[in-house]
């Protein structure tokens, strides 16, 4: 134990548990940021407090484990509101924020409200600290919580509007790091023996099977493990879109994405299976497009490292609560070798075959503007072998889970899980975490202007990340609804998805980075190797087909 300031005590901890940079705005703790550049560590300040928390979404989700944002009380409820993503994708991230102080509660005091309820909906975790004595406790507990069972957002208020009480105060403090809550998962149970033999005894009766992979494969880091136990049974594999990464394209077993943003194959696969494999997924709506592929009534195995996800969304015959990496390990060392069932495998390459060929017309169009197909296709061509690939929600997640294929193991995917303008600063947070790494952006002209301006935070802080940006200067997603609202296309409905079409080059050449403009499809290879050997951050401005709109989901 040694005498030192919350903020020394915060710094040291955050390095402690392998946190090297912390996402704030200002004005809150600067003695923490202070302390940790000190001690080699670095503090990016944002433009935003929700880009700020994008930023430590993407850090802990690559990094596999915490993360840390801060902002003072003023801000706090955006930093709130940003929670919503990282609580939505079960990612690590630890917040840290200011409150007036407890004399001044309920006074109307200057920018207070109250932030119990804000923090409550999208955190497991919330504690109030008054003085740095407490800290330790509360702040080792925000790192259990955070990444233990379902990771997700924990969160700490401090005494002070800027934290100040706690940050700025000596005490006597012991740094005391668990290195078990430095990752995730930071155990590994394995399922008990009785539920696997079940599970294999099903799986071994079923005539249709399939596998839905979730994000627990990617952080569980499973991806052997899950090719392996599908090749030993030969059971098809669908991938959600967290999971994107964790299967390979182009294996005979791979049947797409499914759910709502999907693969009409996909979803065909998973309606017509007679047992479905969750694995390390929550199989929320997204998933399964509101709960209804696969129908309710079929047949369910889901495996968790959470066993209250087992049975929320469908009855299961059998649950399975452990680590995906040691159960898919333990299974695939129990069950015996299988052909599969030769009619089932053949339908499965009789819809993947059937999806490439009614695709391919947009997938390998010559059109001018460019399809986003298109785009899509050159892009998984181009993509360097070692990428972290992050996507925008809305269309850029329909295109991802459409048409991106990730053709190489060491290729990385993130997305957003329901926040538009997630992907731009989220990539500055993966760029932190995995500095060696080329890491590329994948958003929209929607997408982009929610913060555009952090491309300024990246240049002045040597976050060399590439904004590619499926530009067709409009919300194109939104026109159907907005028309059929307004009866018909009008200028009054226009004004509500169609945008200026404005040149994003010349707005990153103006904060000094790099910008490129890409018309056709050959021009993408190049205009990706100019952006990554830019030495600074990069913007690709991709002219796309404003008619360009994906698929609705296949339903039967």
């Amino acid at each position: 134990m040694a005498r030192m300031t919350g903020g020394r005590f915060l710094a040291e901890t955050a390095l402690g548990y392998g946190i090297q940079h912390i996402f704030w705005m200002p004005y809150i703790g600067p003695r923490v940021i202070m302390e940790l550049e000190s001690l080699g560590g670095k503090g990016i300040q944002a433009h935003s407090e929700k880009a700020a928390v994008y930023m430590a979404d993407a850090y802990a989700r690559v990094r596999g484990g915490p993360s840390l944002c801060m902002a003072q009380s003023v801000g706090a409820l955006n930093l709130s509101a940003g929670l919503q993503d990282p609580y939505l994708a079960c990612s690590p991230v630890v917040a840290i924020t200011g409150r007036e102080t407890q004399i001044h509660q309920q006074r109307h005091a200057y920018q207070e409200v109250d932030h119990t309820n804000p923090f409550s909906a999208v955190t497991k975790y919330s504690a109030y600290v008054s003085k740095p004595e407490d800290f330790p406790v509360y702040l080792r507990q925000a790192f259990r919580a955070a990444t233990t069972g379902t990771p997700a957002p924990a969160h700490i208020d401090l005494e002070g509007i800027a934290g100040q009480v706690v940050i700025d105060q000596e005490a006597d403090l012991e740094v005391c790091v668990e290195e078990p809550f430095g990752r995730i998962p930071p155990f590994r149970p394995i399922a008990d023996p009785d539920s696997i033999a079940d599970a294999l005894e099903v799986l071994g009766r079923a005539e249709r099977p399939v596998i839905i992979a979730g994000g627990g494969v990617t952080s569980s880091g499973a991806r052997a493990e899950l090719i392996q136990f599908a090749e030993k049974l030969s059971i098809p594999v669908a991938t959600s879109l967290n999971a994107k990464a964790m299967f390979p394209y182009d294996h005979p077993l791979a049947v797409g994405t499914p759910g709502s943003y999907s693969r009409a194959c996909a979803n065909k696969a998973v309606s017509e299976a007679d047992l479905v494999f969750f694995v390390g997924s929550h199989a929320g709506g997204q998933v399964t497009n509101g709960y209804q592929i696969p129908s309710q009534g079929t047949a369910v195995i889901q495996l968790d490292i959470n066993a209250e996800e087992i049975g929320r969304s469908y009855h299961v015959k059998v649950g399975l609560q452990g680590d995906v990496r040691e159960t898919l390990r333990a299974m695939t060392g129990q069950a015996d070798a299988s052909e599969g069932i030769k009619v089932w495998l053949a339908r499965i390459g009789e819809l993947v075959g059937g999806y490439k060929q009614e695709s391919s017309e947009h997938y390998n169009s010559d059109v001018l503007p460019m399809r986003p197909e298109r785009l899509c296709k050159e892009l998984s061509d181009c993509l360097p072998d070692d990428a972290i690939l992050l996507s925008d929600t809305g269309h850029a997640g329909v295109w991802c889970a459409q048409m991106m294929d990730l053709k190489k193991p060491e290729q990385s995917f993130l997305r957003a899980a329901g926040s538009l303008g997630w992907a731009l600063p989220a990539a500055m947070g993966a760029k932190c975490a995995a500095p060696d790494r080329p890491v590329i952006c994948f958003t929209g002209d929607g997408g982009v202007w929610y913060h555009m301006t952090e491309l300024d935070t990246a240049r002045k802080t040597g976050i060399n990340t590439v904004t590619l940006i499926n530009n067709n200067h409009s919300l194109n997603q939104e026109q159907g609804g907005i028309e059929g609202t307004y009866g018909q296309r009008s200028s009054e409905s226009d004004a509500h998805w169609l945008f200026p079409d404005q040149n994003f080059v010349r707005m990153a050449e103006s904060m000094d980075c790099f910008g490129v403009t890409v018309n056709k499809p050959s021009e993408l290879e190049g205009a990706l190797e100019q952006a990554l050997n830019a030495g600074k951050p990069a913007v690709i401005d991709v002219k796309t087909h404003i008619e360009g709109i994906a698929d609705r989901a296949w339903m039967p």
